[in-house]
């Protein structure tokens, strides 16, 4: 785990605060579609992500879910940072996008490196910063984009978590990440195959 560990935050934080956070954290791996986090749930230590991705996702008891970002190596949630230090129910749901490595951070420790430690303070804003941009995005996606642009865009940044450019996905599962149908996804994902943007296999589908 240690070595993990190192390859994914060494650039980020100093080897000392890395071998506190080895001797402190719980490390725990999951499978693909696993949930990590539940709405409702409160939540008593905050994720740094070791390898894989995760979608994190607002529900709407009458519409369903809504895709905010991933987080990929390197990343935490800083809606999950916020229900820790406030000691609030989580808002929010994580499963897991691929197979992943995570190492959880007690409370009580999150706040003791906050003082001793100026790479962990600088982390934990820029992570509230990057979250607040991408959910922004998000809101930007529903307010001003047709859903043709908010489908290529779900299936670019699943190529990027992925890094494949063949995507597992099927049509259900975009039309559910995206709020919509699914025969809107289809009809969208065969004109894009008509453009020659995508290839539709019976599980895949491919970005060009």
């Amino acid at each position: 785990m240690r070595s993990a560990l190192i390859e994914a935050y060494h650039p980020i934080f100093e080897l000392q605060l890395l071998t506190e956070i080895d001797e402190s954290a719980r490390f725990m791996e999951c499978k693909a579609g696993e949930i990590l986090i539940d709405v409702g749930q409160y939540i008593k230590t905050m994720p740094l992500l070791i390898h894989g991705a995760i979608k994190i996702l607002r529900e709407d008891i009458r519409e369903g879910e809504l895709l905010l970002y991933f987080l990929e190596k390197g990343d935490t949630c800083a809606m999950t940072l916020s229900c820790c230090l406030g000691n609030k129910q989580s808002e929010i749901r994580a499963v897991a996008e691929t197979d992943v490595m995570l190492a959880m951070i007690p409370v009580a420790k999150m706040e003791e490196w906050l003082v001793k430690y100026a790479s962990w303070r600088n982390f934990v804003f820029r992570s509230y910063n990057t979250r607040l941009e991408e959910m922004l995005g998000a809101i930007d996606n529903l307010a001003f984009h047709k859903m043709d642009s908010r489908i290529m865009n779900y299936l670019e940044e699943l190529a990027k978590v992925g890094q494949s450019r063949t995507l597992n996905k099927s049509h259900q599962e975009i039309a559910d990440a995206l709020n919509t149908s699914r025969v809107v996804v289809s009809r969208i994902l065969k004109v894009f195959e008509n453009e020659g943007k995508i290839k539709l296999n019976r599980n895949t589908i491919t970005l060009f």
